[in-house]
């Protein structure tokens, strides 16, 4: 089970950001920010935060999916989560909403929900978390395999906030991660090496 990120004796990146380096050589995750909702010692499980995909909103996809949406044509559009299981569906939303049976809490204020009832909750303007987004697919790392991405200068590590979790600011999250670091994209460069 993987730690909280409020645990001071934690190793584990659960409910941090990854920024992508520029670099990357998958260019699935070029200029991508990941947010961890799983890290320990036997995987990694993490959302692109920033990936929308193109054209596809949440009120439209819950159309195709037969939820009855209460809430008018949210503009929100539909996240491209990871290349792993893209037919899949994601919430991750505020704490305002929680399934008592499958909803997994990742870090103070977040939640993580994988079921219909999240779908239905988005469709409703009573049961609606205050900030959510819906992905499709994940990332995922097994054992010693995010360690050695982070070895090998792959990511960057960044603290979360609901603006670069929730805003639909995507064109604008990486950029927005790296100033949080005190970084510009300039400054970086496009080769990983080793110290």
């Amino acid at each position: 089970m993987a730690r909280l990120i409020d645990d001071p004796e934690s190793d584990f990146l659960t409910g941090r950001l990854l920024v992508a380096m520029p670099g990357i050589e998958d260019p699935r995750f070029e200029r991508t920010v990941l947010y961890l909702c799983a890290h320990d010692e036997e995987q990694a499980m993490g959302l692109a935060v920033n990936r929308p995909v193109e054209g596809l909103t949440v009120f439209e996809l819950l159309e195709r999916l037969g939820v009855k949406s209460e809430i008018q044509a949210p503009s929100d559009l539909v996240l491209l989560g990871g290349p792993l299981e893209r037919e899949r569906g994601f919430v991750l939303h505020t704490d305002d909403f929680t399934s008592p049976d499958s909803t997994l809490p990742v870090a103070d204020g977040v939640g993580l929900t994988a079921t219909r009832d999240a779908l239905d909750a988005m469709a409703s303007p009573l049961a609606r978390p205050r900030k959510a987004i819906l992905a499709l697919g994940y990332a995922g790392w097994g054992p010693g395999q995010l360690e050695q991405e982070l070895r090998d200068n792959v990511w960057l590590i960044c603290d979360a906030d609901e603006g670069l979790l929730f805003d639909e600011d995507h064109a604008h999250k990486w950029t927005r991660a790296l100033a949080k670091l005190g970084i510009t994209a300039d400054h970086l460069s496009a080769t990983a090496g080793r110290a």
